[in-house]
């Protein structure tokens, strides 16, 4: 590894250890921009969309960090940091069952709301048809990454690598919309 990335990484991983709650909202923020605009460039959007990216930063960086900071400490005292494969099993369900639901939820709530700025009737209608197809997709996915996480992952990192996983998470979801909108027409 180059000096220059290493030095990079040594100092990272020195603010994580020393300011871990800032440090994964700035990365979560920072990982919704990458995944905003390399989404709107694949999508075929020509001018970047500002406003998006800026509400999709404040969303990596006021909640998505933050709260997976959080969750992470609270599962590891729940489970007193076991990493068993009967625990990790437990997290990953734990962690599907309660944060999994919320968080999609509150994304598809906030992006009709504030992103897009549609009235709530719009954006309710939209939950109820999609959220469905939304939740089951992210079981489908999720519980593996989770796996991954609570297994292999040190504590420290969790977030950052959920963060990189969403990123992609997020491009595919956007990918996918677009097929599915030009199948259509």
């Amino acid at each position: 590894m180059g000096s220059v990335a290493k030095k990079g990484l040594q100092q990272y991983l020195l603010q994580l250890q020393q300011h871990p709650l800032r440090t994964k909202a700035i990365t979560a923020g920072v990982l919704s921009a990458v995944s905003d605009v390399t989404a709107q460039k694949l999508s075929g959007i020509q001018k970047l969309q500002l406003k998006r990216l800026a509400l999709k930063v404040l969303l990596g960086f006021a909640y998505l960090g933050p709260f997976g900071h959080y969750l992470h400490v609270i599962l590891e005292k729940i489970f007193k940091g076991k990493k068993d494969s009967k625990t990790v099993a437990k997290k990953v369900v734990l962690e599907q069952l309660t944060s999994s639901p919320w968080n999609n939820l509150l994304f598809m709530i906030y992006y009709g709301l504030v992103v897009e700025g549609r009235p709530w009737v719009h954006v309710k209608s939209k939950i109820k048809k999609d959220y469905p197809s939304v939740q089951f997709t992210s079981w489908t996915f999720w519980p593996v990454i989770g796996w991954v996480n609570h297994q292999y992952i040190p504590l420290q990192l969790r977030v950052v690598f959920h963060s990189v996983i969403a990123c992609c998470w997020g491009i595919f979801l956007n990918l996918r919309a677009r097929s599915m909108a030009l199948a259509k027409s």
